[in-house]
């Protein structure tokens, strides 16, 4: 466990105050472990989470449409 001592506005100490209350934590130190953890399952680079390589394995094994040149590619698509 990594400790720190950090400068924080009042804004960031009233979020932490309301994780701390909403997910019943027993100090800021936990709501600054939860903010970090939604932060990485929602923000962070999807090819980080294991259902995303999933999914591009899944889109891999499709079969490949040849389209040949950007013409050909509009008459597919009506355009």
């Amino acid at each position: 466990m990594v400790q720190a001592i950090i400068d924080i506005e009042d804004n960031t100490n009233r979020v932490l105050n309301i994780v701390k209350a909403k997910f019943g934590l027993k100090d800021k130190s936990e709501a600054i472990n939860t903010m970090a953890k939604q932060y990485e399952e929602s923000i962070l680079e999807p090819e980080l989470r294991p259902e995303y390589v999933e999914k591009a394995k899944k889109i891999m094994r499709q079969k490949k449409i040849h389209v040949g040149s950007v013409e050909n590619l509009r008459k597919r698509l009506n355009l």
